[in-house]
């Protein structure tokens, strides 16, 4: 048996296995770091949600889960997007780390698109899949939706209506509330004119709205804004007006 032989080929497995593992060391870039800083970035929409950076912050810090001050190997990431996903004003959570102990949470938020404060007293927001949202002590500029409104109708009815609304520029800055009658029709409180602008039951949206659009530009900039106290697109092919 040639023992030099064996001994050389020890050597090389046990050199081996130790270039293996220095070299597993020297590529963990999380190695001996620690995070120092967090980056949330909060998706941007047409409508300005609830929550900033400083309400993220928050809840990292309440639920015990902020990465700052952690080993960067020992952060969980996907405890903190499950934590956050759980709140009830978040839809959505990524987190990954970044380089020189950064850690980074992209957030999309739940968008609150109107709120309803109906016949029954209640006062709540819908987001814009149609749910109800909780209540909350922000404030940002929706329209408000009064009348015979409950979360069924909010959901199926008014919000695709206040959707389509809120995609057009003029629209979203024109109507400041919708005001829902017995029958499930809608009457329109615009932010210029001192009119009431009826749309009947919400269907063809975009149709009556165009119509009513091309009313205000080439009637009421003739005849005047006050000139009506109520204007109805509810029918094809005709508007109907009332004076004042």
């Amino acid at each position: 048996m040639n023992w030099k032989k064996i001994a050389f080929g020890t050597l090389n497995i046990v050199l081996g296995v130790y270039l293996v593992l220095a070299m597993t060391a020297f590529n963990k870039p999380d190695a001996g770091r620690v995070c120092r800083d967090i980056r949330i970035n909060i998706e941007k929409s047409v409508v300005e949600g609830f929550l900033s950076e400083a309400d993220i912050k928050f809840m990292l810090n309440h639920d015990a889960i902020s990465p700052i001050g952690q080993s960067m190997e020992k952060i969980n990431l996907r405890q903190i997007e499950e934590t956050l996903q759980s709140k009830e004003l978040i839809e959505d959570v990524q987190c990954y780390k970044g380089q020189n102990g950064l850690v980074c949470i992209d957030v999309r938020q739940r968008i609150p698109v109107v709120r309803v404060m109906n016949d029954q007293g209640e006062d709540f927001y819908v987001d814009n899949h149609g749910k109800p949202m909780p209540s909350t002590d922000y404030s940002c500029n929706l329209i408000i939706a009064t009348g015979h409104i409950n979360k069924l109708y909010a959901e199926k009815r008014l919000v695709p209506m206040v959707n389509v609304i809120l995609s057009k520029p003029f629209w979203k800055n024109q109507i400041v509330q919708l005001n829902v009658l017995a029958d499930g029709s809608v009457e329109i409180v615009p932010r210029v004119g001192g009119h009431i602008a009826y749309i009947g039951q919400p269907d063809g949206v975009e149709k009556k709205l165009d119509r009513l659009q091309k009313f205000y530009r080439y009637g009421l900039m003739q005849a005047g804004w006050n000139k009506y106290s109520r204007v109805s697109v509810e029918f094809d092919n005709q508007i109907v007006c009332k004076r004042k």
